[in-house]
Order: C-alpha cells, then sequence, then structure tokens
C-alpha cells in the first residue's frame, strides 16, 4: 500500500508526461503482481462500486477527528476532496502498517460492501488509525469509488510495455474486455509469447483528431477516403467460437441491450470483428442522438421501446477476418472485405458507412454543410492507405466536425469546483430571457482562462444575492457565449429543452445582460417538431 501510495504522490505532483511514465515504470519493474494487478485495474480507470456511504464516511471521520460535521463541511468547501479533507482532519496514526494493495483492497476494502454499519465502522477507524496520512487519502479515494488521478491508459500502456518489453499494442489489446485483477492476469499482461486472447476481447479503439488545418493541407484527394460522421455509440461487433459480443468504446459489453445487433452477430462469418457505430435508424434514415438515449442504460428493453427506436450497426472497418488479425492491412483493404462480409448477411441491421463521392475538397465542403439536415456531426477524412491504429494518433484518421450552435447566455447561479479548483467558483449555470425573467437552460465548466476563472469568481463574491446550499445565486450581470452539439426536447428540463455537450466559447464582455438571447430562440434550433 505504502509503494502505491507513493506512486500516486508522484503522479499526482506533476503534469510531464515523461516523469509519469517513468514513475509508472518503475512501480511496474518492482511491484509484486498481486499489488501490481490491482494498481493496473486503478490506474486504468476501473474500480469496484462505492463501498461505504459518504454520508457515513463524513460522520465518522468527524468522530474521530473530533469535530462538528460542519466543521468538516467547511473544510471540504476549502479542500474541494472529500477523501483528502478526511485524511488530512483524522489525528495522525499511532502506528503504521507495510502490508500489501492487496491486502488493503481484497480483506479490508471489499468486504465492507456487505457489512452491517457497526462493522463498518469498526473497521474503517480502525484503517485510519493503521495508514498515514498519504495512505489513507488513496484508501478513502478507494472507499468512495473516487479514485482518479492524471494519467490515462495509453500511459499506463506505455509503462507496462517499458517494464514488461512487450508491445504496447499488445498490452493495450490484452487490457480490453473483462479481465480480473489477479497476480495470473498481471503474469499474462506481462508475458511475452502470444497466444493468449481471450474470446470476447474487443481491440483497442482507433481514434480521430479534429481536423485543425483547412482540408486541402492534407494534399491529393485521392488518397483520402471520406465518409460521414455518425452520432451514435462506437462499437465493435464480435462473433467468435460460436458466439457473439457487443463492445462499446467504453469497454462496456452491451451485447443484451441491443438483442437486433446480437442477431447480426449470428450470421457474421467465424472469427470476424466489424468496428462501427450503433445508430438508430427508422424509415431508412438516421434519427437524433436523442433517440438512442431513451434505450441507454436501460435495464429491461420493451417490445415497444424496440419499435419506436429500432437500431443498426452503421460498420465502418473490419479488424479481424477467419480469426486473423487484420488491422495491419491497408484501409482500401479492409473496407473491401467488409462489404463483401455485410453483403453475404443480408442484414438489415448492418450497413455500410457509405463513402462521398467527391471530385474537389470544395466539394467536401458544401457536403459538410448539410450535416445537421443529416443527422451526423460532419465528415471523416481517412487515409485510404493506412493501417488500424491504437488510440488517438494523428495523420491518418481526421474528424472534420461541423461549427457547434451557439447561444449567449446570462450567467445566474456558481458554485465551488473540486479538487484544486475547490476554492474557485467554477461550476456555472446559465439562462436565457423568457417573458422577463431568466430560464435556467444549460450548466457548463469549462471554456475559461484561468484569469477569467479569477475574474468570475472575483464577481460572483461581490455579487452575490441568496445561498442555497453550496449554490450562490448571483446578480444577472455577465454574458458568456455557450457552445454545444445538439439540442432536444425534455420534460426533465425547465426550458423544456436539454442542450448537449455545452461549455464556454468566449466572454461576451462587449454585451449587456438584456441582449443576451431568448428561450424562443434555442426552441427554433429544434425544427419542426411532429403535429406543429
Amino acid at each position: 500500500m505504502k509503494s502505491f501510495a507513493d506512486l500516486y504522490a508522484r503522479l499526482d505532483e506533476t503534469n510531464k508526461t515523461a516523469e509519469k511514465v517513468a514513475a509508472l515504470t518503475r512501480y511496474f519493474s518492482t511491484a509484486p503482481a498481486e499489488d501490481a494487478a490491482w494498481a493496473v485495474f486503478f490506474l486504468v480507470g476501473r474500480k469496484p462500486r462505492q463501498v461505504v456511504p459518504s454520508a457515513r464516511l463524513s460522520a465518522w471521520a468527524s468522530e474521530a477527528a473530533g469535530i462538528p460535521d460542519w466543521l468538516l463541511a467547511e473544510c471540504y468547501l476549502a479542500v474541494g476532496d472529500g477523501a483528502e479533507t478526511i485524511a488530512l482532519a483524522l489525528p495522525e496514526p499511532g502506528r503504521s502498517t507495510d502490508r500489501s494493495l492487496r491486502y488493503w483492497v481484497q480483506e479490508r476494502l471489499l468486504p465492507l460492501r456487505n457489512a452491517p454499519e457497526a462493522e463498518q465502522k469498526a473497521a474503517l477507524l480502525a484503517a485510519w488509525a493503521e495508514l498515514d496520512r498519504r495512505q489513507r487519502f488513496v484508501w478513502n479515494k478507494l472507499i468512495t469509488g473516487a479514485f482518479r488521478v492524471g494519467v490515462s491508459q495509453q500511459l499506463v500502456t506505455r509503462a507496462l510495455a517499458h517494464a514488461s518489453g512487450v508491445d504496447a499494442a499488445v498490452i493495450a489489446h490484452r487490457l480490453m474486455g473483462d479481465w480480473e485483477p489477479t497476480p495470473e492476469f498481471y503474469e499474462r499482461l506481462r508475458a511475452l509469447e502470444p497466444g493468449d486472447a481471450d474470446v470476447s476481447r474487443p481491440y483497442p479503439f482507433f481514434l480521430a483528431h479534429p481536423l485543425d488545418a483547412p482540408a486541402e493541407s492534407l494534399g491529393d484527394l485521392a488518397d483520402w477516403q471520406a465518409e460521414w460522421k455518425w452520432d451514435g455509440i462506437r462499437s465493435q461487433l464480435i462473433r467468435r467460437s460460436g458466439r457473439v459480443f457487443l463492445w462499446s468504446r467504453g469497454e462496456e459489453l452491451v451485447t443484451e441491450r441491443y438483442p437486433e445487433l446480437a442477431e447480426v452477430g449470428v450470421h457474421l462469418p467465424e472469427g470476424t470483428v466489424v468496428d462501427g457505430e450503433v445508430l438508430p435508424w427508422k424509415g431508412g434514415a438516421v434519427g437524433p442522438f436523442g433517440d438512442l438515449q431513451r434505450r441507454i442504460g436501460r435495464k429491461t428493453l420493451t417490445k415497444k421501446m424496440l419499435e419506436d427506436v429500432p437500431v443498426v450497426l452503421m460498420a465502418f472497418d473490419l479488424l479481424e477476418q477467419g480469426g486473423a488479425d487484420v488491422r495491419t492491412l491497408p484501409l482500401h483493404e479492409r473496407r473491401a472485405r467488409l462489404e463483401a462480409i455485410a453483403q453475404s448477411t443480408q442484414s438489415a441491421q448492418l450497413l455500410v458507412s457509405p463513402l462521398i463521392d467527391a471530385c474537389a475538397w470544395d466539394d467536401l465542403v458544401r457536403m459538410r454543410e448539410q450535416s445537421r439536415d443529416r443527422n451526423v456531426e460532419g465528415i471523416m477524412l481517412k487515409r485510404r492507405a493506412s493501417p488500424y491504429r491504437v488510440g488517438r494518433q494523428r495523420g491518418d484518421w481526421w474528424k472534420w466536425k461541423v461549427n457547434p450552435f451557439t447561444i449567449d447566455a446570462v450567467l445566474i447561479y456558481a458554485q465551488r469546483g473540486s479538487g484544486k479548483r475547490a476554492s474557485l467558483y467554477t461550476d456555472y449555470t446559465f439562462g436565457l430571457w423568457d417573458d422577463g425573467r431568466l430560464v435556467p437552460v444549460a450548466k457548463a465548466y469549462s471554456g475559461l482562462t484561468d484569469e477569467e476563472i479569477r475574474q468570475v469568481d472575483a464577481f460572483v463574491r461581490r455579487n452575490t444575492v441568496e445561498k442555497f446550499g453550496p449554490v450562490r445565486t448571483v446578480q444577472p450581470d455577465l454574458v458568456f457565449e455557450l457552445a454545444f452539439e445538439g439540442i432536444r426536447q425534455s420534460s426533465r428540463h425547465k426550458s423544456g429543452v436539454a442542450v448537449r455537450f455545452p461549455r464556454i466559447n468566449r466572454w461576451r464582455t462587449d454585451k449587456k445582460p438584456a441582449e443576451a438571447d431568448t428561450l424562443s430562440a434555442l426552441r427554433k434550433l429544434l425544427g419542426p417538431q411532429p403535429g406543429a
């Protein structure tokens, strides 16, 4: 546990990629397999559910620290992280321990989930008494299910590759899908010999970079394949050993949520892996992402839901054929093989993403302007000779999205952030005018510079009108341009609409609050509604 807590501290104290990879490599080179397996599990973003409710943790921490609940709550507002607040508030431990990470997770943490409240309290107080402050912080993070530190799965993969001598692409593939953090898994992860593929395991997804230059700067159009950028759920459909698996890009097995696609998989040739996008599809056309959201997270799919929101897999790449990895083949060859497979299934639920026919870059510019009318996000540009790579790498795949929707809105509520922003008001709610009053329409947390955040924070402190717990109602004087990707009707929101991926585009210091947009103007972006 001490080594893992020290690793967490080193990762948290630097923003330099090389230093993070070096720290990870040192850890994986020396940690025993039983600890390293759990470290990988947590560092790549996997975590057990919260084992003890936050309210209990806070109450027991207040008692152990000998301070009232309200004072611990005020400390949290200053620190911004519950796990760290508790670690700082508790008295220094009477003793220390050097037990392993595996012990603390498997023997002390996981049993808490089903334990009676009294046993949970006794176990936590005992643990806090044994761990030093740095270890307590990490322990608390694990208990709350909020463990995260500034490393990506790609950095963990690189460090494991350095420590083991195994190619990073192989490590990335072995980390996909379902696995348990056991010593045996960790040894297989580091093994130099191949042949350990799990029947259900997907491949690491190849991700596109946003196009940040004129399209014509990519050179000869003949070297590129253009497709629509679909707005759905990126997924891989797998047929191996007579079984079918559908994995989302978030490494979630979603086969049972899309039975019509599981049926497609049954008709795929053995040893096939197809990459594509799950889309709502009705009447021969793609629907808005909001339709798909009605199915996401549903535990039970009714017959009516399946009829109201049918889906297809819009396939655009072939990763495995006949059990052989074909990712190193050029895209145009993988595409030809994919088309042949799709045609052989004769399934209306397996479509191949159509290519956009264009003679010049200007043609694609005009086609891209039609994106919203087609319920797509823009255009994908893929080098025809490109292999299927791992992760987000520049040069071969580009996403050329349409410009976002924008509105000018007024800041009406503010709340302190978390972590390093705990002492600043950085979480904002914005409103639009409706019959002379401001109606909340969106929350946004990103888009301002550090200096702008400090200026807004100072404004909030000087212009707070009311307080509702941690939320501050402010004088409606500041106008900001918000950008967002989509809009849909919503009965859950006071405004009647919900916007997708809102963020601050710029601070409109040139505008007065009265010049901000109206709710009716936002609703017009919905387009004609049925029955209107």
